[in-house]
């Protein structure tokens, strides 16, 4: 089989890491060379989506040039690949999160799908019911939000929501208060998308723990940024995206503990999910071909396996420290423009900026900069009530990855001190 390798040749740190470079890094990005507007590319969106390297993208095209075939119970030579490529892809996620084995990785679509799944199976193995309580917090995504709020309509539950002070941070001892014997579940976003605020998981997980219920971790902006450690945050569910990975869209993953999927019941029904057939009935395969019905994104999970090869080759703490240095280095320089208010000012942050600009809108903010060559986020993130908790219709979004740099963010600043002046 091919083999793939970047195209740039960095030097190794130890057996193990490659030497962090952003300059050898952004080499690896084939869509970090292009200009935008005749302006290079400033890519602050990766909160939304993260680019992709070489490594993924010609991954993806060998398979479909060489080795397309349907996975599972063919015996051609084709499907045999292509069979081994994805199952491999499972078993690099499941040493990437360290979860116990490779049947608690469930491949999905993201991590919408991913929590629509347990929403919908919880409530067909009765594991909520009419009175129970499920908490989340005041800065989830809609996918958070959404498919619990559809339970509950479906099975009279009710959402309970820990509120958050005006740093954008959880008010534990208040999620201490909101437990009571009628609480089944906590899902809780593990970074926000909005804020940047790294909420204290493990602590989360602990409390709900000794009250016997049961965490579901939103995982998405958070994977690509830190080491996950699924056994040692002892969270029960965790899931999150490929595309937030460096990895393809329409495919993610849902971690569960074995022994909590095994009880719950098939989210679809369809081919590869199933034991025996009949019209009188079906049998269900084990985990995590139960949760898997249908001809899966292929392409995708070998992508997702190839990204988490490409990420392997790095320290997350190298990551980390120069994460961290960007989001220093652009709040500075952002808190000495007059006019400009950051949103989320956690002690513990990731490398995303949500701001406002007294008096311009927005998306006349993100419009504008794009004439630069600045690919920011507008809107409300999928966060509206985050929006409305702190009483603003929407805000401007820089999120930064590990292949950006401090001469981008100069770029942006320089870029927001126009649309000033325009409006000014």
């Amino acid at each position: 089989m091919t083999s793939f390798a970047t195209t740039s040749v960095v030097p190794i740190s130890d057996s193990r890491y490659r030497v962090f470079d952003v300059n050898e890094i952004r080499r690896d990005f084939p869509i970090l060379e292009r200009q935008v507007n005749g302006k290079p590319l400033v890519y602050f969106d990766n909160a939304a989506t993260t680019q992709k390297p070489n490594i993924v993208i010609d991954s993806m095209t060998h398979y479909y040039r060489y080795e397309n075939a349907n996975i599972h119970r063919g015996l051609h030579f084709l499907s045999e690949v292509a069979t081994e490529q994805y199952e491999n892809s499972r078993l690099k996620v499941k040493e990437f999160i360290n979860a116990m084995s490779a049947s608690e990785i469930i491949l999905t679509k993201g991590t919408t799908d991913g929590i629509n799944l347990l929403a919908n199976t919880m409530c067909r193995a009765d594991l909520l019911n009419e009175g129970d309580e499920i908490i989340i917090s005041h800065m989830e995504h809609h996918a958070n939000i959404v498919p619990w709020q559809l339970l509950c309509e479906r099975k009279k539950t009710k959402l309970v929501v820990i509120p958050i002070s005006d740093y954008g941070e959880l008010l534990i001892d208040e999620f201490k208060k909101l437990i009571s014997p009628r609480t089944k579940l906590v899902s809780i976003v593990h970074t926000s998308n909005t804020l940047g605020t790294v909420n204290p998981i493990k602590e989360i997980i602990e409390i709900a723990h000794k009250h016997n219920i049961k965490v579901i971790v939103d995982g998405a902006q958070a994977v690509g940024h830190q080491k996950i450690d699924v056994q040692e945050l002892d969270c029960d569910y965790f899931v999150f995206s490929g595309h937030k990975l460096f990895g393809p869209t329409g495919i993610g993953v849902l971690y569960g503990k074995a022994e909590l999927l095994n009880n719950l019941p098939p989210y679809q029904g369809g081919g590869d999910m199933i034991r025996t057939v009949t019209f009188e009935g079906s049998t269900y395969e084990d985990i995590p071909n139960r949760f898997e019905a249908g001809t899966p994104n292929i392409v995708g999970g070998i992508g997702l396996g190839v990204a988490i090869k490409y990420l392997n080759m790095f320290n997350f703490k190298d990551i980390a420290k120069h994460e961290n240095e960007l989001l220093q280095y652009a709040t500075e320089k952002m808190l000495l423009i007059n006019g400009v208010k950051i949103i989320g000012n956690a002690k513990n942050k990731a490398s995303v900026i949500s701001f406002t600009i007294d008096g311009i809108h927005p998306y006349d903010i993100g419009t504008i900069i794009d004439t630069d060559g600045v690919a920011i986020r507008t809107g409300h993130h999928c966060t509206q009530p985050l929006m409305k908790r702190f009483n603003v219709p929407a805000t401007s979004r820089a999120s930064f990855a590990f292949y950006n740099t401090k001469d981008e963010i100069d770029i942006f600043i320089n870029a927001l001190q126009k649309v000033i002046k325009m409006f000014s």
